[in-house]
């Protein structure tokens, strides 16, 4: 095998960040599981820099979610910021989460970010933990889909489903059985989905990032696993959440028009 192949990736630098276009000007956007600093929070501040009228944001974290409302409300106005908790194994509330995007004018873009993961041998995982894995990851999403596209037909909206899946629907990776189950269902939930909407006008895609680095993630995995997946990336690196947030953005754009039942790859992984 050559040196070239054999050689660790050197990390690259993250690009500059990227201002805002109007790509969303004038939309009503929900957000799942966006307090804190994931992908979910890169979303909510990447949509309200493209321009969206209004974002509702939604978390299970209380603290978490007041403590984003005041830092968004004090940037981008708090006529622009909504936030409810919501947790996406109870359908009442996503329902009264989409009723929250009513007061403000109904749904345009519906961005479904909320999962669960863990690691576990399926020797050992419990089916509590895989019922919980499957119930946020997967049903929650269903949740979300179902009342966010119900909302928008009943208003008349060609509007916009985005999806968070992940590379780990397509590829096996040791421990995740119930991860990679609940994934890969999600991006057969966006294929099916879209067909059933788009004789409304309604779109739903999904994202399936590989490695995007935030707090908690650099909380709960190991230097050394880090280290390992970064070297799996053509680029050395972990993508920034704001670099998966700018796919999911386009995806809800009208750049996108044309594009439904897509899973996009946001990896610099080889095949």
């Amino acid at each position: 095998m050559s040196e070239r192949m054999t050689a660790p990736r050197l990390g690259q630098a993250a690009p500059d960040y990227v201002p805002g276009h109007d790509l969303l000007a004038g939309k009503v956007v929900v957000v799942t599981a966006a307090a804190g600093a994931g992908i979910g929070a890169a979303v909510v501040r990447r949509v309200l820099e493209e321009g969206a009228r209004h974002v509702v944001v939604s978390d299970t974290h209380e603290r978490r979610l007041g403590e984003a409302r005041e830092e968004l409300a004090a940037e981008f106005g708090a006529d622009r910021v909504t936030t409810r908790v919501c947790d996406v194994t109870d359908n009442v509330a996503v329902l009264e989460l989409l009723g929250a995007a009513e007061e403000v004018g109904g749904v345009d873009v519906m961005v479904n970010n909320a999962g669960l993961g863990g690691t576990a041998s399926i020797t050992e995982i419990s089916d509590a933990d895989w019922n919980k894995v499957i119930d946020i990851t997967l049903t929650g999403t269903m949740r979300c889909v179902r009342a966010a596209s119900a909302s928008m037909i009943a208003n008349g909206k060609r509007g916009v489903v985005v999806n968070n899946a992940s590379v780990i629907g397509w590829r096996a990776q040791e421990g995740q059985a119930h991860y990679a189950a609940a994934k890969a269902g999600v991006m057969a939930l966006t294929r099916c989905a879209a067909l059933d909407l788009a004789p409304h006008g309604i779109r739903v895609n999904a994202v399936s990032p590989s490695l995007a680095m935030h707090p908690f993630l650099a909380k709960v995995t190991s230097d050394e696993l880090l280290a390992e997946l970064e070297q799996r990336e053509a680029f050395g690196r972990a993508a920034e959440p704001w670099e998966v947030a700018n796919v999911m953005v386009f995806l809800a754009s009208d750049y996108a028009s044309y594009l439904t039942g897509e899973v996009v790859s946001v990896s610099s992984q080889h095949a």
